[in-house]
């Protein structure tokens, strides 16, 4: 009985490490952002359908990292690290330009794991939702609005307002949120912990450390 036991955690373990793996290659190549529907078309796929074989969204962020890393060299290569401190620097900009609105950068740009479609994620702070749309019209930008659900602890979430632009080239995504909120980070759809968050002066050190690590000198300037 317990080496039949064994036998079958062995195999969920290797169904939700395949299926970790086919969401992560999802992911990268089909540029599907979530990671529930990856999820469920690698399941598909595959052909397994029972839960508990199901990985966690935090499995499949660990595997996107060990696919970008052996099958993405072009972009996740050298250039990867050049294309990644070029949407890090725009982000660093744009929390600058939005530092009213206590401005924070979060997602896969922060966590490392962005690829050529990413946008850059940024939450303002306020408790004037009305005020950002103002502030992009008065700088004459313009912005698609959207919805997002986001939950900002264990008991509560809201429909909080979401406005995309482009510029410089690239995407950037804003999710405002009620200023208390800055107090502690929304939870993260792929852990539902805390999100990792920085600040402007925050993303300036790591990119200082990034220049160090690199034997270079920073060029950055804020």
């Amino acid at each position: 009985m317990r080496h039949a036991r064994q036998h079958a955690e062995t195999k969920t373990r290797e169904r939700r490490y395949r299926l970790a793996h086919e969401a992560a290659r999802l992911i990268a190549e089909s540029g599907i952002r979530d990671f529930h529907q990856a999820k469920l078309k690698a399941a598909a796929r595959l052909g397994i359908h029972d839960d508990a074989s199901l990985p966690r969204n935090r499995e499949i962020e660990d595997a996107l990292r060990e696919y970008q890393r052996l099958f993405q060299g072009e972009f996740h290569g050298d250039s990867q690290a050049g294309e990644l401190r070029r949407r890090r620097e725009a982000a660093l900009r744009a929390l600058d330009f939005f530092g009213d609105f206590d401005a924070r950068l979060v997602g896969p740009v922060l966590e490392g794991t962005a690829d050529a479609n990413s946008p850059v994620h940024l939450q303002l702070y306020t408790d004037d939702a009305d005020s950002v749309p103002r502030f992009l019209d008065e700088h004459r930008i313009p912005a698609e609005s959207r919805g997002r659900r986001v939950r900002l602890d264990r008991e509560r979430a809201i429909d909080a307002p979401t406005w995309l632009f482009s510029a410089e080239e690239l995407t950037f995504d804003l999710t405002v949120l009620p200023h208390d909120a800055l107090r502690q980070a929304p939870l993260s759809s792929i852990d539902e912990k805390p999100m990792r968050r920085a600040s402007a002066a925050q993303l300036q050190a790591l990119l200082a450390e990034e220049e160090v690590a690199a034997g270079g000198q920073l060029t950055v300037s804020t």
